[in-house]
């Protein structure tokens, strides 16, 4: 889980002196509706980011190491490959997993 401490702002630093504007604030009012979004999402146990390793996969979808092999090779699970490492993109896995679809194919498996 992110640390507040970690949260990177690209907000310029203010003096006391300096005005702010209402563009300024509302800048700060997207950012940090942003950081309470990703934070939420940690909390509840879903990835902060977009792409998942494989162990994170077979966590969440509760499978096994040939399972997952299975659904890749038939093409029921999108992946990307980069240096020897098998990335999936967790937006596409919630709606394969929201569609029933990928619930469907684990069946027959």
């Amino acid at each position: 889980m992110a640390n507040h401490n970690e949260i990177q702002h690209d907000f310029p630093k203010v003096n006391r002196d300096q005005l702010i504007t209402v563009q300024d604030l509302l800048d700060f009012k997207q950012q940090l509706i942003v950081d309470i979004k990703k934070l939420l999402k940690e909390q509840s146990g879903q990835p902060g980011h977009q792409w998942l390793k494989a162990f994170e996969i077979k966590k969440m979808l509760r499978l096994s190491e040939s399972k997952l092999q299975y659904l890749r090779d038939k093409g029921l699970i999108p992946f990307k490959k980069l240096g020897g490492i098998t990335y999936y993109n967790s937006e596409e896995i919630e709606k394969l997993m929201a569609s029933g679809k990928l619930n469907d194919q684990m069946k027959m498996a």
